[in-house]
């Protein structure tokens, strides 16, 4: 699929891919994400692709004009929810389409109790990807009944490769090497919520030598009081190469108290 195959290679990058969501928003206004556009447009010279639901889409200011792809993301559900992990289909394929999107992205929470009904419609949407020529990005968690571990992410990865995604974002674990394995698409490892900078660098350093695509890091961006910063470390470990302790070492340099 040519249409396919040229949108992947907006966001993966001879094979690496720095990708900012910003689709927190509905779960629960996050710090940072008050104002997409001006974060964007600080970080957009060190990013591959930013993920955003439709609204922020149809009113940014700055989405149309970035040279970063668009993702739009298709599920939401929010922090007040009964069962936060039901995540539910808010928009489609066409009207991403409709607003610029080079792929979607879907959030599936494996070992929640919708978990079945989620599954199905990720099916049903990775179909229409294809017949658009759009790529899917599915974010595999384990949630709900089942912890976060190896084997578990190992199987919520494959399991959105069974589904007919192009590009898989998942969780960090040890032994990353045997998530990536049982899959033959590019896999990015997600950031996580907000903590030590140098831990999160070391994380995905570590996931990257076992041969993770890349990161999918809102959070640990936006959260920062210094977005810029942190995106430029990130593009220096996934597409600079660069050796975990120089990029620590740039990281301690750059902080402003």
């Amino acid at each position: 699929m040519l249409g396919k195959k040229r949108r992947i290679s907006r966001i993966v990058k001879n094979g690496r891919s720095v990708i900012l969501p910003m689709d927190h928003g509905i779960t629960k206004p996050e710090k940072g994400i008050e104002n997409v556009d001006r974060v964007v447009k600080e970080v957009q010279e060190y990013i591959d692709a930013v993920v955003v639901h439709k609204g922020v889409a149809k009113h940014s200011a700055v989405l149309a004009e970035m040279d970063a792809a668009l993702i739009i993301h298709l599920s939401a559900s929010t922090a007040h929810a009964k069962d936060p992990n039901d995540k539910r289909i808010v928009t489609s394929v066409e009207k991403a389409i409709a607003l610029g999107a080079d792929a979607v992205s879907v959030h599936i929470n494996v070992g929640s109790k919708t978990e079945a009904d989620q599954i199905e419609k990720v099916g049903m949407i990775s179909e229409t990807c294809d017949d658009y020529g759009i790529p899917l990005l599915a974010m595999m968690y384990p949630r709900g009944s089942i912890e976060v571990n190896t084997e578990t992410v190992r199987h919520a990865a494959r399991i959105g490769y069974e589904l007919g995604a192009d590009i898989l974002k998942v969780p960090y674990v040890q032994r990353f090497e045997e998530v990536v394995n049982v899959c033959d698409i590019p896999v990015v490892v997600a950031g996580g919520s907000k903590g030590s900078e140098e831990e999160f660098l070391r994380r995905v350093h570590d996931a990257l030598t076992r041969g993770a695509s890349g990161v999918a890091a809102g959070r640990n961006v936006f959260n920062s009081d210094q977005p810029v910063r942190i995106a430029k470390t990130l593009h220096m470990l996934v597409h600079g190469n660069a050796p975990l302790e120089e990029v620590v070492k740039y990281e301690r340099s750059m902080v402003v108290g």
